[in-house]
């Protein structure tokens, strides 16, 4: 059966991600992250996802980003509420976790190298998805062959 390593949050992207994964029969094995964030809501809510979508193996790793700061969600920085529409999408937001996202690629290909899965699933963003095994197309490469 072919296997999937996938990043599961508890949010909606994730939670998608999975579900599609396994709609298209991988089997999957499924990371997530306690990382120093302040509600165990993610974690609760990505259990009773992986649960409910069934799940080869879950893991959960403790990675302390609260040491790194900067991010309302590892830190003592207040969330903000209540904002207006001209205050959100200005600058990088307090509640940003500088380089979670890289760091969380990381240890999931790291699982992946171990797993030796078929497939690999970020739940962000399609396009940082790492070429397919074999592939020889180099990032920003194009053909000009026509």
């Amino acid at each position: 059966m072919k296997s999937a390593v996938v990043l599961l949050s508890g949010g909606l992207d994730s939670a998608t991600t999975l579900a599609i994964a396994r709609h298209q029969g991988y089997e999957a094995y499924v990371l997530s992250f306690s990382y120093g964030q302040r509600h165990s809501r993610e974690l609760d809510s990505a259990s009773r996802v992986a649960e409910a979508l069934g799940v080869k193996s879950r893991l959960v790793l403790a990675l302390d980003l609260r040491a790194i700061g900067g991010s309302a969600l590892t830190g003592d920085l207040a969330v903000p509420k209540r904002r207006t529409a001209g205050e959100i999408g200005v600058g990088i937001p307090v509640t940003y976790v500088p380089a979670r996202n890289t760091i969380f690629l990381a240890h999931a290909l790291a699982w992946a190298e171990v797993l030796g899965p078929s497939t690999f699933r970020p739940s962000s963003d399609s396009r940082t998805s790492p070429p397919k095994r074999g592939s020889r197309a180099r990032a920003g490469s194009r053909s000009t062959r026509r």
